[in-house]
């Protein structure tokens, strides 16, 4: 079954909700057990406590399940939380933890302000490292996280290689795969353990919920699933809702989202002062090559880097826009632009560059275009 029509059926059991497409949005905290032989556990009981599941939960975790090829999914509240619980439940006191460079920000705080007080220590490497990860592998690490492509600079990294030198050591692999969604790549089908989506962008899509997925594979999911409820994490329940609604449209919004970016990347490519375009999925960017080995297809979200801009020339372009907005997240129907905040300890970054971010959502891009060419004019960069 092609993953188009799973998006669809993923999850959904109409008979069991008396025939409604869609699973209702249970309302639950407490549920009412049949008889003392229950509640002792001496009766099978589906649910037993709201924040353990629901049948709107369950249809979530089995649309992800489904999509990814997991054996298992836990849902969080937020993405940021869905990356903690990741690492939750593997890393512990003592171990050594290879963390990509080019990480989305919380997750580097989350790593250097609440693992350093576990006692874990992170290290950060070169996106870039491919199978040269093996050298930096201790006896003690037991976590590599990727991000592929990696935020603001849209690094793409070799994930078959470094997981070929992650199991050669017996060390897990984890990584944020919000900027594809499990549409546009599967990282258990290349061996990764544990595959993580801030399920507020693409998948819902509509900015209007946060909500996060970790799905595992069966040599992780256990220990998942144990440190997920030791977290008491729960996903609201009109936001998992929001979720399985906004999944059904998710392979046609990506494919609007990826078309639109591209043409976007083109027209912005025929001018002198963008100085390189950070799209993998753009012919000859950076990565482009890794991408098209990998991925089944690009997002909507990528940057550009530009001749430098001072604050009053940037504020006049960005203050301005009539349809990019400026706000974080991504993955919504709606246009958005940022200037982009780099932190890098472990390769070198060029603080000058002038990098803007792009989130390509679901307007004409025509409409699109216009906007882009005529906040370049108030910036200065086009001469009219």
């Amino acid at each position: 079954m092609k993953d188009e029509t799973k998006i669809i059926l993923a999850g959904r059991h109409p008979h069991e909700h008396e025939g409604a497409v869609n699973t209702p949005v249970y309302h639950a905290s407490t549920i009412l057990y049949p008889s003392l032989a229950a509640i002792r556990g001496n009766e099978p009981m589906r649910y037993t406590y709201a924040r353990r599941g629901t049948p709107t939960s369950t249809a979530l975790e089995e649309a992800m399940m489904d999509i990814e090829g997991a054996d298992g999914c836990v849902l969080t509240p937020s993405g940021s939380s869905a990356v903690s619980t990741a690492i939750l439940s593997v890393v512990k006191s003592g171990d050594h933890l290879l963390m990509v460079d080019s990480a989305y920000y919380p997750t580097r705080s989350f790593c250097d302000k609440f693992l350093t007080r576990m006692g874990v220590e992170t290290e950060y490497y070169d996106p870039l490292i491919g199978g040269d990860i093996e050298t930096l592998i201790r006896p003690n690490t037991s976590l590599i996280f990727m991000e592929s492509p990696g935020s603001q600079t849209f690094d793409v990294q070799d994930v078959p290689a470094i997981v070929a030198a992650a199991q050669k050591a017996s060390v897990k692999t984890a990584i944020d795969n919000t900027w594809a969604s499990p549409h546009f790549f599967k990282p258990l089908a290349h061996g990764v353990d544990l595959s993580i989506q801030a399920a507020t962008k693409y998948i819902i899509g509509h900015a209007d919920a946060l909500l996060g997925t970790v799905c595992a594979n069966g040599n992780v999911y256990r220990d998942l699933r144990h440190t997920h409820g030791l977290l008491g994490l729960c996903a609201a329940p009109d936001d998992v809702f929001l979720a399985l609604r906004g999944m059904r449209t998710l392979a046609t919004r990506l494919k609007q989202h990826e078309q639109a970016a591209l043409e976007i990347a083109a027209f912005l490519s025929e001018f002198d002062f963008v100085r390189e375009i950070l799209h993998p999925g753009f012919e000859g960017a950076a990565g482009h090559d890794l991408w098209k080995r990998d991925f089944t297809g690009a997002a909507g979200l990528f940057a550009i880097e530009v001749d430098p801009l001072d604050e009053e020339s940037l504020a006049a372009m960005l203050d301005n826009m009539s349809l990019f907005g400026m706000g974080y997240s991504w993955g919504g129907y709606e246009s958005l632009i940022l200037p982009a905040e780099i932190t890098r300890t472990a390769t070198e970054h060029n603080q000058t560059r002038q990098i803007i971010r792009l989130n390509i959502g679901l307007e004409h891009v025509d409409d699109l275009k216009n906007d882009l060419y005529h906040g370049f004019v108030r910036a200065g960069c086009i001469k009219i």
